[in-house]
C-alpha cells in the first residue's frame, strides 16, 4: 500500500517545501496539505488541502479517515519570538497538537508520525561547542520548553505504546520560498531579501553571534532520510536527533553576501532575540544521525549564499 500523508501546518516555512517534495515522491493526491486557514499557495493548488486546527483531535481524525492517512507530519507550531509574546497560547498549540497526533497513533489510526524538535531545547548551561546528542537541556524560552517536553512525550509514547514517532532537532533553517515566520534565526533569511531590495540590513543579533544553520534542501532531505530509514536502524535518539549543517556568525554571513552584492551594508542592533541566541549552541555534534541513518549535509555557506541570491533575484 502506498503512503497517504497528512501535513499539519503545511503553510509554514518547512511545510511548504516539504509538501512539494512529498508530492513529487508520492503523487499529488497522496499528500494532503492542511493548515488552520487556507492560503493561496502552490500546495493548495497542486493537491488536496484541508483546513484543520492542529489541536483538534476530532478534526484531524476526520481527515485521516477521509483520505486513509498512514503518516502525519506535525509541523504546526509557534516559534521562539512569538511564543515569548504569547506563552500560554504557544504552549497550547505546541503541546496539544502533539498529544492529539500521538494519541491517534496510539489508537492505530496512523502508522507513523514526524514531529520536529529544535536546538531551542538547549539552554545557557548546555555545552555550546559541538553540543552532544545527550546533554543537559535547560531551555530559557517557552518554545524550547515545549520542545523538550515534546521529546519526552514522543519517547514515552514510543516506549509505552510502540508509536513510531521520529524527530530532528532543527537548527536555523535558511530558505527563499517563504518569508521568515517569527524565529530567532530568521535574520539569516531576511537578510537576503533586504540585500536584494535595499542593499542594506539592520541585524537584530550581534555580529559575533555564531549559530548552527541548515539550508532548506538539506533539512528536507534529512527529514525524509530519517522517515525512510528502517525502524531497526533508528536508535534511542528517535525523539530528537541532532543534525548539523554548518555554523557561522552574523558577520561571516554579511561578508559572504558582500562578496556577491556590490554596495551591501549591514548594521547590528541586538534586541531581545540576542538573549535567546546566546542560550543556544555554537555548533552541533550529529554523530548519532551519521551513524544511525548516514546523515551528511551538502550545503556550505558559499553554496547557500549563491543559491539564495540566485533564486531571489530571478
Amino acid at each position: 500500500m502506498s503512503e497517504k500523508i497528512l501535513i499539519l501546518g503545511a503553510c509554514g516555512q518547512i511545510g511548504q517545501e516539504l509538501t512539494q517534495k512529498l508530492r513529487i515522491i508520492y503523487g499529488n493526491n497522496n499528500v494532503i496539505a492542511s493548515d488552520i486557514r487556507e492560503r493561496t499557495t502552490n500546495m493548495s493548488l497542486s493537491g488536496p488541502f484541508e483546513i484543520i486546527d492542529a489541536t483538534d483531535k476530532a478534526s484531524i481524525l476526520a481527515v485521516i479517515e477521509k483520505y486513509r492517512i498512514t503518516q502525519v507530519y506535525l509541523l504546526a507550531a509557534m516559534l521562539s519570538v512569538t511564543s515569548e509574546q504569547q506563552p500560554l497560547k504557544a504552549w497550547d498549540l505546541n503541546m496539544n497538537s502533539l498529544l492529539a497526533v500521538l494519541n491517534l497513533a496510539k489508537e492505530k489510526q496512523i502508522q507513523q508520525v514526524y514531529w520536529p524538535s529544535s536546538i531551542a531545547v538547549f539552554g545557557p548551561t548546555t555545552p555550546k561547542k559541538n553540543t552532544p546528542q545527550d546533554t543537559l537541556m535547560a531551555p530559557s524560552t517557552i518554545y524550547g520548553i515545549s520542545k523538550v517536553a515534546g521529546e519526552f512525550w514522543c519517547n514515552y509514547y514510543h516506549e509505552k505504546y510502540g508509536v513510531d514517532v521520529r524527530s530532528i532537532r532543527y537548527p536555523g533553517i535558511v530558505s527563499w520560498k517563504s518569508k521568515p515566520g517569527g524565529g530567532t534565526t530568521d535574520y539569516a533569511v531576511d537578510i537576503y531579501f533586504e540585500a536584494i531590495q535595499k542593499k542594506s540590513y539592520q541585524c537584530f543579533l550581534s555580529k559575533n553571534t555564531r549559530l548552527p544553520m541548515m539550508y532548506m534542501d538539506d533539512a528536507i532531505r534529512a527529514t525524509l532520510e530519517l522517515m525512510d530509514s528502517p525502524i531497526e536502524s533508528i536508535g534511542k535518539s528517535r525523539p530528537g536527533y541532532n543534525v548539523s549543517g554548518l555554523s557561522f556568525t552574523a558577520q561571516e554571513l554579511v561578508d559572504a553576501i558582500k562578496d556577491k552584492v556590490d554596495g551591501f551594508t549591514c548594521n547590528f542592533f541586538p534586541d531581545i532575540r540576542q538573549k535567546y541566541a546566546d542560550s543556544w549552541p555554537d555548533s552541533i555534534d550529529d554523530s548519532f544521525a551519521k551513524e544511525d541513518w548516514s546523515w551528511k549535509a551538502k550545503y556550505d555557506l558559499n553554496r547557500i549564499v549563491d543559491s539564495m541570491l540566485d533564486n531571489l533575484s530571478d
